[in-house]
């Protein structure tokens, strides 16, 4: 897998053409490599950019990638299709990432407890002020994305792992507690503490647009 030279935008995910999804992981549980090869040229560029998002490091990024493709591969045969098979890999390269990260032991300093505060949320509830991380998607100067992830990257792995599972890849509170193992009120938490050390960490930004 040729590495680019820039790191893909997560707004650019790769084209699907050619056959479904489960025709293709059907034909890989089969023992068809090239099935499954087309599968990893699918979202290869999704894979990459979420996990991007994550660890701010392109190479780490696709040697990340390509850890979970081959354990995707390992455990094709255990794929159900109970979700879609997008779903199903995501869950695999999110922990591939997490698991890196922790022995990377990259944290983000004292965090708020998430207990804290957890029975003033109502479920539903907004996690944060309207539209606080929409600086990200409208703000084209550069040094002010730069701050933004610098920003994103100094949070806990937790509090990190459901902002981007929120406002990049999109997921569901319903999704994002699946994926961490947690209840929904623990996601809001982590989320309302995730955007308040943004909203302190990036001030003087917000003032300014």
């Amino acid at each position: 897998m040729a590495t680019p030279s820039n790191p893909v935008p997560t707004e650019a995910p790769d084209a699907i053409t050619g056959p479904d999804d489960l025709e293709l992981v059907a034909r890989a549980q089969s023992g068809d490599t090239s099935a499954f090869n087309e599968l990893v040229t699918r979202y290869r560029t999704r894979a990459f950019s979420m996990i991007y998002n994550m660890v701010r490091n392109e190479q780490d990024s696709w040697d990340l990638a390509q850890d979970g493709f081959l354990k995707a591969w390992k455990s094709i045969g255990k794929f159900r299709g109970q979700a879609s098979f997008y779903t199903w890999l995501y869950r695999i390269l999110m922990n591939v990432t997490i698991d890196w990260l922790r022995k990377k032991q990259i944290a983000g300093g004292t965090e708020f407890d998430d207990q804290i505060g957890l029975n003033n949320i109502a479920p539903g509830a907004a996690t944060a002020p309207k539209g606080e991380m929409e600086p990200a998607a409208r703000i084209s100067d550069a040094e002010i994305r730069q701050r933004i992830d610098e920003a994103i990257s100094k949070l806990s792995l937790e509090h990190r792992t459901a902002i981007v599972m929120r406002e990049i890849d999109g997921l569901e509170y319903t999704e994002i507690a699946e994926q961490m193992g947690c209840s929904i009120g623990t996601v809001m938490s982590r989320l309302f503490y995730a955007r308040k050390k943004l909203q302190a960490l990036l001030k003087d930004v917000y003032e300014t647009i």
